[in-house]
């Protein structure tokens, strides 16, 4: 019988109150969050959802409040000595996320009359930032003590706007309306903390606050939140042993599973990776390994963003780039690529000091394959993927046999299957051509199964369409919609583009498809192994 787990996961628990108290798990990051408050007394955060924002943002009121007891045996309690009881303003925007402008100023006013409950208020204090400056002036001289401010999710009202200008520019009014005596009343604070997923400028949202020090990309704290392998290694090693025993694999092997599917999130230049908090701790708990993160729902404003921008989705993998292309606030962006990189699809892979170019790519299994599916409706304008994913296995399948012919005939019915509709249509319109099309067809369905799969591949005389990587073979398509699929295994022949990988102990096989336009079908092909 197995012997009984008293381990508590606080699995959908981020208050760090409840969590002391009912003994649950805590990874202690309170000398990080020292250091963090030696730094300056303006902090701001940026970090994907579910990655312990509002935990972190928990433990600082916690602190400030002067809760000794909650501490003990933690890093920040051999820093602390004195303890003192702050006034602490602590908001939660999530709870104004998605709601209609009229309703968004009463919402913040609900939070702030648990404070006015304690400190007051003035009649002419009519908007929340009239009444968060009387607050914080009032705490201040009531309690001689500077005030503590803690916004957490500050963008969180502005996120699901991004696609409407006009209601994006009146919702930023508003919060800047409120956010406007973090500056303004500056010599009554102790501290003040802002986290968020997105950097929108200082200058947009907080008024003239200059001073907000923005430790982001600092590498002191790239553990600031999420679990890195060395607390894998100490803290969660039983929970890795029982979580292989439950699978019937040992130690080493589950470990690299779970490196895999939650690890290689970087945040700053250094080699700091961490887990996914929600989805590890998950994985514990249920003694499986899924796809956590996704399950709270992938926010649409995502793709609204992608499509936007019109995003080259098959480009996003090992993608080069300076600081200031993804490391920008959001109302600087050219491209998606800040909001994808801001919100956890995309993190640090590399970076080159000499050249100053980051490396960015998808953290790990979980993301990428959550995000291919994501991809489905937005770039194929299919709702289910079931149709697809079967498609997929059925094609993988057939390759892992070295049976191209048979991989080639299921492709053929798969398209023919495809619903002729006008969002269909509209995808081809948005690529310009059909061999486009087919290609993210190709890179979406593919990447769902972690098959290696890329398109446009550059070689010396040209671009690859299609590259496909198994085991024991290396597929090189071309695909065409004029001429044969001889004039196209041709075309791979005379561009040598299967030179760069006879080197590569792989068989190389080279296939020419046609497609017919008309009826958006594959009309036949041509293979030539070597």
């Amino acid at each position: 019988m197995e012997e009984l787990w008293t381990r508590k996961y606080p699995v959908g628990n981020d208050d760090f109150v409840s969590l002391r108290k009912n003994n649950e798990l805590y990874i202690d990051k309170t000398e990080l969050i020292w250091q963090m408050m030696q730094l300056s007394r303006w902090i701001f955060l940026s970090r994907p959802r579910r990655f312990g924002k509002t935990l972190l943002t928990s433990t600082l009121q916690a602190y400030f409040e002067g809760r000794k007891e909650l501490f003990e045996g933690l890093a920040i309690a051999e820093h602390e000595k004195e303890w003192v009881k702050y006034p602490v303003f602590h908001f939660n925007l999530s709870e104004v996320k998605d709601l209609p402008l009229e309703e968004i100023q009463p919402r913040i006013g609900h939070q702030l009359k648990e404070y006015e409950a304690i400190y007051g208020r003035d009649e002419d204090e009519r908007t929340p930032g009239a009444r968060l400056s009387g607050l914080i002036k009032r705490a201040y001289k009531q309690t001689g003590l500077g005030v503590v401010l803690i916004f957490d999710e500050y963008d969180a009202p502005l996120l699901g706007k991004l696609g409407d200008s006009e209601l994006l520019d009146k919702t930023r009014t508003i919060m800047q309306e409120f956010y406007t005596p973090i500056k303004s009343c500056s010599a009554y604070e102790r501290f003040t903390f802002i986290t968020g997923i997105t950097k929108f400028s200082q200058l947009s949202i907080f008024s003239t606050l200059n001073n907000l020090k923005n430790i982001s990309m600092l590498p002191q704290f790239a553990a600031l939140t999420g679990f890195t392998d060395e607390e894998l290694d100490t803290v969660f090693r039983p929970d890795i042993e029982r979580l292989g025993s439950t699978m019937g694999i040992g130690y080493d092997e589950t470990r690299e599973m779970l490196r895999k599917h939650y690890d290689g999130y970087y945040f700053t230049k250094a080699k700091v990776a961490v887990y996914n908090p929600y989805s590890l701790l998950n994985a514990f708990s249920d003694q499986e390994m899924e796809d956590y993160w996704f399950r709270t729902a992938t926010p649409s404003f995502i793709f609204q963003v992608m499509q936007k921008y019109k995003t080259d989705i098959t480009s996003l993998e090992r993608l080069l780039a300076p600081a200031d292309g993804f490391d920008v606030p959001t109302e600087a962006m050219t491209s998606a690529l800040p909001m994808l990189y801001q919100s956890g699809y995309l993190t640090i892979k590399d970076y080159d000091p000499e050249t100053y170019i980051y490396t960015l790519d998808f953290p790990n299994l979980e993301v990428r394959t959550g995000f291919i599916k994501g991809l489905m409706n937005t770039y194929l304008g299919l709702e289910k993927a079931d149709t697809q994913v079967g498609f997929a296995l059925k094609f993988w399948q057939a390759l892992r046999k070295n049976d191209i012919e048979l991989a080639l005939r299921e492709m053929k019915a798969y398209i023919a299957g495809l619903p002729y509709i006008e969002g269909f249509k509209k995808k081809l319109e948005e690529v310009k051509t059909a061999e486009g099309f087919y290609e993210w067809t190709f890179y979406i369905i593919f990447s769902m199964l972690n098959v290696y799969v890329r398109t446009q591949v550059k070689c010396i005389k040209g671009r690859i369409d299609i590259l496909i990587k198994m085991p024991d073979t290396i597929y090189v398509m071309e695909l065409k919609l004029h001429g044969t699929p001889l004039s196209a295994l041709k075309q791979i022949e005379s561009g040598d583009y299967g030179v760069p990988y006879t080197t590569d102990g792989r068989k190389i096989v080279k296939v020419g498809i046609r497609f017919d336009m008309t009826k958006l079908a594959v009309k036949d092909w041509k293979v030539k192994m070597e």
